[in-house]
């Protein structure tokens, strides 16, 4: 505490070590949020402060517990909760996110095999999805969580294909729509639960984390009624290496409402009944890049954002990203691409990298 390094934290209220003893850390993010402590560099005092599993060191208050309790007992992902993930994250501002994503507005992470830039980690994520799915002139896709329409409107003007996107974001499906005018794309404002038609392909891509736990199965078998026969589904999820029931307490409360990140055991699980598993790619690490070049922009846009947003919301979302990003850097949670297929095929996929 208070030393040189950058990754030593700068307390400024002594109250702050019983604040997050006390509130583990809902606490830890809650208190920086109201200015009590500084560091130089988040990230890396974040990774030391996971890397030592300090979180295991303190208690849950009321507040984490009850989150807690609510993520196992209760469904956060029903249908009468779809629409909430919409308007409390992705509703903000499409300035903000305009500001710290790249050109084509991906909001997941960046494929950095061969890239040295965010718009090039993201074109090269969306190529090699489009090549896992082995898309070709003439085929259907659905996209389910589109965010802005990025996947759709890279997979018409780069392989020749129509497709339908869903999201639960009006702010995501008007500005996708503006997006993917004169292409054969349609942006729909509607649950996955609810789509009708059949497709080709399927995609899902950072939208399972919303899902929730109890709805797994549902997921899944909605994606295989979608598909036609000898169709795939791929699915980019961040996942935990644990089968766990809720989210950190802070994310959940600040970031993304009735969300949980899966873990492979359960949807290998939930995807048994309906589909062969032709492939899985983990990539984890790239997220930490991917978050790192979104906080850079943030910070450095952030000007022009400022009056609209104001400076503990500014805070919150540079906790937000470098907490995320230290969590992919310690590798405590991670990215998957998992590929399914509906019926037997006579060869094996294609292995894409």
């Amino acid at each position: 505490m208070n030393g040189p390094e950058p990754w030593d934290i700068q307390v400024h209220r002594e109250a702050l070590y019983a604040r997050v003893l006390a509130g583990g850390s809902l606490a830890l993010g809650e208190s920086y949020m109201d200015g009590w402590w500084d560091v130089p560099a988040p990230d890396q005092a974040i990774a030391k402060i996971l890397d030592a599993r300090l979180e295991e060191k303190v208690k849950r208050d009321l507040r984490a517990l009850l989150v807690a309790l609510r993520c196992r007992f209760a469904n956060p992902g029903a249908v009468r909760r779809a629409y909430e993930i919409g308007e409390r994250h992705y509703n903000l501002g499409n300035d903000l996110f305009r500001l710290m994503l790249d050109s084509r507005m991906v909001y997941s992470c960046g494929y950095w095999r061969d890239a040295d830039t965010l718009d090039e980690a993201q074109e090269a994520k969306l190529d090699l999805i489009c090549r896992k799915l082995e898309l070709e002139r003439g085929m259907t896709l659905l996209d389910i969580g589109c965010g802005w329409g990025s996947l759709l409107q890279y997979a018409a003007e780069k392989y020749g294909v129509s497709g339908v996107g869903v999201t639960v974001s009006r702010e995501q499906a008007e500005l996708a729509t503006e997006r993917c005018r004169g292409l054969p794309i349609t942006i729909k404002l509607q649950d996955y639960r609810t789509l009708e038609g059949t497709f080709d392909r399927v995609a899902s891509v950072g939208m399972v984390e919303h899902v929730g736990w109890k709805n797994y199965s549902t997921f899944m078998e909605v994606g295989y009624r979608a598909l036609k026969p000898g169709g795939l589904l791929l699915v980019h999820t961040i996942g935990t290496n644990r089968s766990e029931k809720g989210l950190d307490p802070w994310i959940e409360r600040y970031i993304f409402p009735n969300s949980v990140l899966p873990s492979l055991a359960r949807l290998t699980a939930a995807a048994e009944p309906y589909f062969i598993a032709e492939d899985l790619h983990s990539f984890g690490p790239y997220y930490d890049r991917t978050l790192m070049a979104w906080e850079e922009r943030f910070r450095e846009g952030w000007p022009e954002i400022s009056d609209r947003y104001g400076e503990r919301f500014y805070r919150m979302w540079r906790f937000y990203l470098l907490a995320c990003a230290a969590t992919f850097r310690v590798r405590g949670i991670q990215l998957w691409q998992l590929l399914l297929s509906k019926t037997p095929r006579p060869e094996p996929v294609e292995r894409m990298s």
